[in-house]
């Protein structure tokens, strides 16, 4: 029994000494392989034609992320008012820029808190504002794990959250410019 302990330990103990790199980087590389796309084709579903369409957005735009409030305007994109244009082009943005963050490393743990609170926001609206039914909602503990919302979205947080907690690992941007600050940082004079 001694032995198997002793084997266990060394075994579990040297992939506890890689868990810092592997965790982190495999958890950019799902994401990369399951959300980037996903988010850069709903993205461009929602931009105007030409460079303007980065501001002036795709009448799509507004009813995926503002249904109830573009339908109270009958669908008319200038009868939105400031706030709203604001929030759907934020969103557009959102969709490119933080899952790019994630993918680079580049202020992961921020960009991950942020698709986090994209993710709970798309869910929030397609519950609310498109009445997604129960199936596409689904359950915990219901025995069927296949639900777009709950079940597929708690995975999603999760792995975001890996991120947040952890960071982006010795393998991306932020590991280099937190290398490069140091080494910056070693040549100034120290304080007396």
């Amino acid at each position: 029994m001694t032995a198997l302990s002793r084997l266990h330990a060394r075994l579990f103990g040297a992939l506890e000494s890689v868990a810092p790199v592997l965790i982190p980087t495999l958890a950019r590389l799902i994401f990369a392989g399951t959300l980037l796309v996903y988010y850069w084709n709903s993205g461009l579903t929602k931009l105007g034609d030409g460079i303007g369409g980065l501001i002036n957005l795709d009448f799509g735009a507004y009813i995926q992320i503002l249904p109830r409030v573009f339908d109270a305007t009958g669908y008319d994109p200038s009868q939105l008012g400031l706030f709203a244009r604001l929030v759907a082009i934020a969103g557009t943005w959102a969709e490119f820029i933080l899952p790019a963050l994630i993918v680079l490393g580049l202020l992961t743990r921020l960009a991950a808190l942020g698709m986090i609170g994209f993710v709970i926001v798309q869910s929030y609206v397609d519950v609310v504002g498109h009445g997604a039914g129960a199936d596409d909602i689904g359950g915990w503990f219901d025995g069927t794990p296949s639900a777009l919302i709950l079940d597929q979205r708690a995975f999603w947080v999760f792995l975001l959250l890996v991120l947040v907690l952890r960071g982006a690992g010795p393998l991306s941007l932020d590991a280099l410019l937190r290398r490069q600050i140091n080494t910056s940082d070693t040549s100034l004079p120290q304080p007396r």
